[in-house]
């Protein structure tokens, strides 16, 4: 009788602790099925859509987010640099490429939770494809540093992991037609101080 009991304990314990331990999983570190990758930058085409997958959607209530619809935009994250490390703060990043296809398009840096960093005091939080400058054929170069750069700068500040955020407004890029040449830039660690 003590055995049973004790046997049931220990189903219940490990049935309670993998649920939730997958749920946290699904809704913290799971990118979500129908993820869009081109080269380090990630999307999800049918965030903010009716076939959002239940994770998605999850994700989105308990971080309080607003994806946009397939018709507004979509949402780009690099999380590592192009030799798989993790983007720091406290490291020097070059973006450098072609715009991606879309009317418009900006760029940001933020947290882990995707929170905005804060740049400090009288620096730009964000950039976007209309102020940058443009080599002649048509390509772009932003610098993320927490130090000043020359020309396209995105300032960072503070220690620990960052995610840059490119948002394309008008694009096909989240289309199924399959038409579309998606290019997006490259991000590359240029030095780091940590």
């Amino acid at each position: 009788m003590l055995r049973n009991v004790l046997l049931a304990l220990i189903a219940l314990v490990i049935a309670v602790g993998g649920g939730t331990l997958s749920a946290w999983y699904a809704v913290n570190r799971f990118d979500g099925f129908g993820a869009l990758t081109v080269g380090q930058w990630t999307g999800h085409p049918e965030a903010g859509t009716p076939l959002s997958d239940p994770y998605a959607k999850a994700r989105a209530a308990r971080e309080g987010a607003f994806p946009l619809g397939s018709a507004e935009g979509l949402a780009f994250y690099a999380y590592d640099d192009n030799q798989g490390q993790a983007l720091d703060r406290r490291c020097s990043y070059k973006i450098e490429g072609n715009s991606p296809n879309s009317r418009f398009w900006t760029l940001y840096a933020a947290d882990r939770s995707l929170i905005a960093l804060d740049p400090g005091k009288d620096r730009l939080p964000a950039l976007h494809s209309r102020q940058i400058f443009r080599q002649e054929n048509g390509r772009f170069v932003v610098l993320v540093s927490p130090k000043a750069q020359p020309g396209n700068w995105l300032a960072t500040m503070g220690a620990g992991r960052m995610v840059l955020v490119m948002t394309l407004y008008d694009t096909p890029v989240g289309s199924n037609s399959g038409l579309v040449d998606m290019t997006f830039p490259a991000v590359t660690r240029i030095s780091c101080d940590g």
